[in-house]
């Protein structure tokens, strides 16, 4: 293996700032982010990179071997949560095994953006329309999680409304955001975006890397619940990444993509929501401790993917491409 691409991603600002994160709390600082700012953050970057995706759609056009890659992104989303489920249920009971199936079949949005700024260090382009296959992966999960508990418990002591968990997997405030920049860039096209470029593109490295200074700190904030949670989990959030990135690995030759749409499809197969599917989980599988659903995510999956899994990734690619 070219060690280089790991040597590259661990020295790259983002990550770095994210070690500094996970210090400044083992050193018990006092360093935060009061909100709202973090949350400007990630609007930021949900908005940057839909937008961007947009402009990249305009410029080309929807044809089959597009069409069937959005189509197995969704499937891919609604199927991870079945396999994953039943591999919880050894160690875990029906609300959290459902809850973090959910969890694992739904994407990271930062871990998505972290691959396309890996991606640009290495001058390696991918097509826009994968930002519409992350936003179409949010809701298939949800969805899923929780047929999956209708199926395998009885519900009548669960209290919620399908209309409001369909409502939180469609109309989620990230979901709604990616897919309303990503239209907005596909009307508007590439000349008439170009007094907002220095605004979506000029600034977008550096946001990220503040962002992911504050994930650092979370991350670290979430270890003590992992730890307590013993070595399953911990093996889980490891390696399930790894199995879901062979699976997108191997549509990804089956769908004929290009060696960038490849990565990116791969590390949306990858990775772990923390944000969206956390949110609806609590709406609709309250008996679910958030603090394991949350915390594999966040303070597992999303540092092992950012770390190792995307120079990984992108090494196992380049030997089959």
């Amino acid at each position: 293996m070219d060690f280089s691409l790991i040597s590259n991603n661990l020295l790259s600002a983002p990550i770095l700032f994210f070690f500094l994160g996970v210090l400044s709390v083992a050193v018990k600082s006092n360093l935060n982010f009061p909100q709202p700012f973090p949350k400007i953050l990630s609007l930021y970057l949900l908005f940057a990179i839909g937008f961007k995706g947009g402009i990249k759609l305009s410029a080309g056009s929807l044809d089959f071997q597009i069409t069937m890659t959005l189509l197995a992104a969704v499937i891919l989303s609604f199927l991870i949560p079945v396999f994953a489920f039943f591999i919880l249920r050894m160690k875990l009971d029906v609300y959290n095994a459902s809850a973090i199936a959910a969890t694992y079949g739904s994407i990271s949005a930062v871990t998505f953006l972290t691959a396309t700024s890996f991606l640009s260090h290495i001058n390696i382009s991918f097509g826009g329309y994968l930002v519409a296959a992350m936003a179409l992966m949010e809701s298939p999960a949800i969805i899923s999680g929780i047929m999956l508990l209708r199926f395998n418990t009885k519900m009548s002591n669960l209290s919620f409304s399908w209309s409001e968990v369909l409502k939180d997997a469609f109309l989620n405030g990230s979901v709604f955001l990616l897919l309303g920049s990503l239209l907005i860039g596909w009307v508007v096209g590439k000349e008439r975006a170009l007094p907002l470029e220095m605004f979506y593109d000029g600034l977008f490295n550096g946001i990220l890397t503040i962002f992911l200074l504050d994930m650092g700190i979370v991350a670290a904030q979430r270890i003590s619940d992992i730890r307590n949670s013993g070595f399953f989990l911990l093996l889980f959030g490891t390696l399930l990444p790894l199995v879901n990135f062979f699976i997108g690995l191997g549509l990804s030759l089956l769908l004929n993509l290009s060696q960038g749409d490849a990565f990116m499809f791969c590390v949306l197969a990858a990775s772990a929501s923390y944000i969206a599917v956390p949110a609806a989980m609590r709406i609709s599988i309250p008996e679910a401790n958030p603090s394991l659903y949350v915390s594999m995510s966040l303070a597992i999956t999303f540092p092992f993917n950012i770390i190792v899994g995307l120079p990984l990734y992108y090494y196992i690619i380049g030997l089959v491409y």
